[in-house]
């Protein structure tokens, strides 16, 4: 039942695996380097990244394209230009108009923009290559490859947007010993921006360190493990309301557990009542039949957390025994052979931080309490969105935010004293202890679009079973709620 999942190559391909190393594409003879022809890399635009600005100014003039703006412009209009050139759109001079507006979208995505505080975004497009090569070095794991996707889409314009169009993900079989899940299920759709920039490549943080780095799933996802290795791939979505994600147009569930193959997803802040369970609960694909979900009784159509699992669990338990804590249905305990698997949505302190008291000195130590009781028997696994930016790399504005909610001195405190400093590993940073990934964007001042976001979302797991997990990652491509999925793979 846990064996390798292997994706066809069709899938692979729409997700952007198995990218091909990059290649030099200059000649660097201590003296100025020629430029390569442009036919010489047009199937391989990602070695453009390799350039120096010269050297793009000259490839661009070359083929009759404007040569000005940063680097990050350049590298867009040579891979619109190329892009084009594929499609058969033109000879080797291309419209400026058309590169131009390619420029602008790129610098769009990346440019410093003014905040809400006055200030300015600080984007620090980063060369994937060179900072790829030190974090392969960093896991000494030699299987990961890089591989940047930038795209264009036709306008008409200057002034007009670019269109974009999400790809539609390709469809294949689940090849671990589980059922067949069924297409004629309700739409629960995985949007993905496969043919633009992908903004959380870049950089963004308005204070950066110099050895950081952005995460980007296509490279610093691991592969999955051998094929006689037994695992469990557990994932975790704060929804900000079900019913409204399940309404989205083109959004399927049934796309997200074929490209994911989940055995576990834990939900937050799923926004259900009572009456709506099992109408939600009758709509759930085959092959996932044990579904548990509890729902906020103190205030209607608010928080609620669920579980949708393949395996059964040998228990399920809701909320932690105390009844002030157990009202807004923010906790299910499940409980696997090896292991403890909480999904929770820890309560925000709120406009003016009027719940700041009651989270940092009765809900964390009394859910920290509650863990370490069941870490008794059998390790623990906290997942969801825990309403905590914990150190300053996982937040795109550190000083801006001192008293928001999610990252005030008195939580990212609490957060430490009582579930880091009690025993329990934050997975992603310890896999990535210097990479930038968020998983919360607010929806004002393009907030996703420039990739800047927060870290909310985490998988805390006992120190005992820390040597188990195989990989802790992030979907940032995922779309459809404020928050993104995040994963992770656990041996067995």
């Amino acid at each position: 039942m846990f064996e390798e999942n292997k994706k066809d190559k069709t899938f692979k391909e729409s997700m952007g695996t198995n990218p091909s190393p990059h290649k030099p594409i200059v000649k660097d003879d201590g003296a100025e380097s020629d430029v390569v022809e442009i036919e010489s890399f047009k199937n391989d635009p990602a070695r453009i990244e390799a350039m120096t600005v010269q050297q793009l100014r000259t490839t661009l003039r070359n083929a009759g394209v404007s040569a000005k703006g940063r680097k990050f412009e350049l590298v867009a209009a040579l891979k619109c230009f190329l892009e084009k050139k594929k499609d058969g759109e033109g000879s080797l001079v291309i419209e400026e108009q058309v590169a131009s507006t390619c420029v602008e979208n790129a610098s769009e995505k990346t440019e410093a923009e003014t905040s809400s505080d006055g200030d300015q975004v600080q984007n620090v497009p980063v060369s994937e290559v060179g900072e790829l090569q030190r974090y392969k070095r960093r896991l000494n794991h030699s299987s990961v490859k890089s591989e940047t996707v930038i795209g264009c889409s036709k306008v008409a314009t200057k002034k007009e947007k670019l269109s974009i169009e999400s790809e539609d993900l390709s469809v294949h079989k689940l090849s671990r010993t589980r059922k067949k899940t069924s297409s004629e299920t309700i739409n629960f759709d995985v949007k993905t921006d496969d043919k633009v920039a992908e903004p959380w490549t870049v950089l963004a943080h308005k204070k950066p360190q110099k050895d950081w780095i952005p995460y980007n799933p296509r490279t610093m996802k691991l592969p999955l493990l051998a094929k006689d290795t037994k695992f469990l791939k557990l994932m975790s979505w704060n929804v900000n309301g079900l019913r409204a994600l399940l309404k989205l147009e083109g959004f399927s569930a049934l796309q997200l557990a074929q490209r994911e193959d989940f055995d576990v997803l834990c939900l937050q802040e799923t926004k259900l009542q009572e009456k709506d369970v099992e109408d939600v609960k009758r709509s759930l694909i085959d092959g996932y039949e044990n579904s548990f979900w509890t729902c906020s009784v103190s205030k209607l159509g608010y928080s609620g957390t669920a579980m949708i699992s393949r395996i059964k669990p040998l228990s399920v338990r809701y909320g932690i025994g105390i009844s002030d804590h157990d009202s807004e249905g923010r906790i299910i305990t499940a409980e696997f052979d090896s292991f403890y698997l909480i999904t929770g949505y820890v309560p925000n302190s709120g406009d003016g931080l009027r719940r700041l008291s009651y989270r940092i000195n009765e809900w964390d130590p009394s859910l920290s309490n509650y863990m370490k009781e069941l870490e008794k028997s059998k390790p623990v696994i906290l997942t969801g969105d825990l309403n905590c930016a914990h150190q300053e790399i996982d937040i795109y504005n550190p000083a801006g935010n001192k008293r928001s909610a999610g990252f005030t001195d008195e939580e990212r405190q609490s957060f430490g004293s009582n579930f880091l400093s009690r025993g329990f590993v934050d997975t992603f940073r310890r896999q990535h202890p210097g990479v930038v990934g968020y998983t919360y964007w607010g929806y004002r001042h393009g907030g996703r679009k420039f990739n800047r976001g927060w870290r909310l979302d985490y998988f805390l797991v006992s120190e005992s079973m820390a040597d188990k997990v195989h990989d802790s990652y992030i979907l940032p491509d995922i779309t459809g709620s404020d928050h993104c999925p995040i994963g992770l793979v656990l041996k067995l």
